[in-house]
């Protein structure tokens, strides 16, 4: 089990339990007591299932075939509005790494507007992995707000793309040396002593297709060719899921996983409203929304986006 990515979660579920166990002694505060150890080892046991359902995944077998039941990696870009569309771009980040935080998901900087999650979600009651928590926040984010330095008051929109890829083993997406051209230079850093003068940086063109691949946070160029060159991966799965995509029906096409160009979402400040325009749905208090406090979003719009055409949602 030490191995398992729910150690740490079970450990700190275990814990919690035992400390509430004893709040259980005090006649004041035995009936909450007993509450939370119920809801906790009610938590405890649907992550043990999940560690056990784990384990028999990859016995034995490390290279996974299915993307989707590993860690994504998100990656945002600035869209229209200049610089308050780089603000909603760092605000968005923001918001994605503030839920990881809360979540106890382990996050890896990839570049700039770009990182890696890994671990696992309790969607409904059952444990989802990261690619399949965020899957669905692909797409264009739209933001009708006031930016900070707007004197006369107005209101400016803007907009930015989230794409979440999955982590895509060498068997699913095979990339041969000849398409590839490596660049490298030297890391960008904040100054002083922490600015890299090797060449570790790293630039991946992916000939056939264009897409480009970068990669500058690690600091030894070896850490950043691997992680380049498995977000190129990612990026060759995109479009190739793209295309299966394009295959189905219109019903089952309308629903489900955006195109990273597809406007899916509206933050209106003013009316503290944001709406998903795919499932219909909107959601109040943006700003715990912007502070992470997503999982109740994140569970609608999973039950919402993964049912079957003409079937209610889960």
């Amino acid at each position: 089990m030490s191995d398992s990515p729910y150690s740490t979660q079970l450990a700190e579920l275990a814990r919690k339990i035992s400390e509430t166990q004893l709040l259980g002694t005090d006649p004041e505060f035995v009936e909450l007591a007993r509450q939370e150890v119920a809801r906790l080892t009610a938590e405890k046991d649907m992550l043990e299932q999940a560690a056990a359902q784990f384990g028999s995944d990859h016995s034995g077998e490390t290279d996974t075939t299915e993307p989707t039941k590993g860690p994504c990696t998100i990656e945002i870009r600035p869209g229209t509005g200049g610089d308050e569309a780089k603000n909603w771009a760092n605000d968005l980040l923001r918001m994605y790494l503030r839920f990881a935080e809360t979540h106890k998901l382990a996050v890896v900087f990839i570049d700039e507007l770009i990182v890696k999650i890994r671990g696992t979600i309790i969607l409904n009651g059952v444990a989802r992995s990261a690619f399949e928590t965020f899957q669905f926040e692909s797409g264009v984010h739209r933001v009708q707000r006031v930016p900070e330095t707007e004197a006369q008051g107005r209101i400016h929109t803007s907009t930015a793309s989230v794409a979440v890829l999955p982590e895509v083993a060498p068997s699913v997406i095979k990339i041969r040396d000849e398409d590839l051209e490596w660049q490298f230079m030297r890391s960008s850093g904040a100054g002083g002593q922490s600015v890299n003068k090797t060449s570790s940086a790293v630039r991946l063109t992916h000939k056939p297709s264009g897409l480009v691949a970068t990669a500058r946070q690690e600091k030894k160029q070896e850490q950043n060719r691997k992680i380049a060159l498995e977000l190129l991966r990612s990026q060759l799965w995109e479009i190739e899921e793209e295309k299966r995509q394009a295959t189905l029906g219109a019903a089952r096409s309308a629903i489900g996983r955006a195109r990273r160009s597809e406007k899916i979402r509206t933050y209106n400040f003013p009316q503290n409203r944001m709406t998903d325009h795919r499932s219909k749905q909107s959601w109040y208090n943006l700003t715990g929304i912007l502070e992470g406090n997503l999982l109740p979003i994140l569970e609608e719009l999973y039950s919402a986006l993964t049912a079957e055409p003409g079937e209610p949602a889960a």
